[in-house]
């Protein structure tokens, strides 16, 4: 059972029209964490026009851990993602992509990370996952493998896989971030333009089982291509100022009687 004080960690998992895939992945989050932290899951339902609104109410109620968020309207992955976030309590969020393919039993290893890295270094801190082995089409490797690779020579976000779902970070630190669409996607880039930094763990990644793919090759593509002009723009405009104190100092400085 959770308890009643914030969780030390919340799974948010943006869906759209994933009706099959609800009640699998959501018991997978359970078994991975059950008895390593105290978590809670929150899905937000991305104006879903299948059954997915009524089945998740129907799995909140079986799953005191779960809590549920619905867009009335279609809004996408950026925006659920968003939403998922500013309505934990908890410090540390990971993120899922709803449709099975990552997998939850990943997560521990890339909180374990996090506390790693965090022990030696108090900057933001993205961990991203690494999807060593793609279980996709062909074209969606390709697709995914171009797009990559002119992100990361634009962007020098020095991240390999920036488009798994799999990630974990300071819910604080990811609402400094600019938000706009599709940030789930440039998620490092925008990190180290905040003076952070991002460590690639590498993950299990599953074929989908069920249900359909939101996205293709033009949207992986031509719209990415879009979206890493406006994200180059951020990185230039971007400052990342030392503060530093400033003691108290003895003497009458004021001006005037």
């Amino acid at each position: 059972m959770p308890s009643t004080s914030a969780p030390a960690l919340a799974v948010v998992v943006p869906v759209h029209n994933e009706t099959e895939n609800l009640a699998p992945l959501i018991g997978e989050i359970h078994a991975a964490l059950d008895g390593k932290i105290d978590f809670e899951i929150v899905y937000v339902d991305d104006g879903s026009s299948d059954e997915t609104p009524q089945l998740l109410a129907a799995l909140a109620a079986k799953h005191p851990r779960l809590r549920v968020f619905r867009h009335l309207n279609n809004c996408g992955q950026s925006t659920a993602v968003r939403t998922g976030v500013r309505e934990t309590r908890a410090p540390l969020v990971a993120t899922l992509d709803g449709d099975g393919q990552n997998d939850p039993a990943d997560i521990p290893a890339l909180l374990e990370k996090y506390r790693a890295e965090r022990r030696s270094d108090p900057r933001p801190l993205l961990i991203a996952g690494q999807r060593a082995k793609r279980r996709d089409t062909g074209i969606r490797k390709l697709s995914s493998r171009i797009a990559n690779g002119v992100r990361a020579w634009m962007l020098n976000d020095a991240t390999p896989d920036t488009g798994c779902g799999l990630k974990l970070f300071a819910r604080e630190d990811f609402l400094a971030l600019p938000f706009f669409d599709h940030l789930h996607r440039f998620m490092p880039a925008l990190f180290i333009r905040e003076g952070g930094r991002v460590v690639s763990v590498p993950v299990n990644h599953r074929s989908r089982e069920r249900g359909k793919s939101h996205y293709g090759v033009w949207n992986r593509l031509w719209v990415g291509i879009v979206d890493i002009a406006g994200v180059l723009w951020l990185k230039r405009r971007g400052k990342v100022p030392v503060v530093a104190p400033v003691p108290p100092q003895q003497g009458d400085y004021s001006r005037g009687s």
